[in-house]
């Protein structure tokens, strides 16, 4: 595969993860083809950023909800976001205003550590294993 084609892989998932029109398990399948080993989602700067084991990356700009994120971090209110995404209660757009209003500056999906890192303004952190990875 190409560099011109993974960056095409990464742009679509984006797209249309954005769209709501892309599962949270169908997107990390594309990524995990291409070799993304991580993916760094800055809220703050409206961004993702993708990395791949060779040490390369690839940035996009989100284009995500212009909501405020909140001073304080709640992770039950994370969770919950979390939480209603996996069982497609709501859309990606939906998922980053809650986890924003939680107080959620940004996330690291670590596709190769099956987990995902949600972090606050002063380094608060709440883990979410993939569903079915152990915690």
């Amino acid at each position: 595969m190409t560099n011109q084609e993974r960056v095409a892989v990464l742009r679509e998932c984006n797209e249309l993860s954005l769209a709501g029109r892309v599962s949270f398990p169908e997107v990390v399948r594309r990524l995990s083809e291409v070799s993304v080993e991580r993916c760094h989602v800055d809220l703050t700067r409206d961004e993702t950023t993708y990395y791949f084991p060779c040490g390369e990356s690839h940035t996009f700009a989100l284009g995500g909800p212009q909501a405020t994120i909140t001073e304080q971090f709640d992770a039950t209110g994370v969770e919950a976001a979390v939480r209603a995404a996996q069982h497609a209660r709501i859309t990606y757009p939906e998922f980053l205003s809650r986890i924003m209003a939680a107080g959620c500056v940004g996330y690291f999906t670590q596709i190769t550590g099956r987990r995902v890192q949600y972090i606050g303004r002063t380094g608060d952190i709440h883990v979410e294993p993939f569903p079915g990875a152990k915690a």
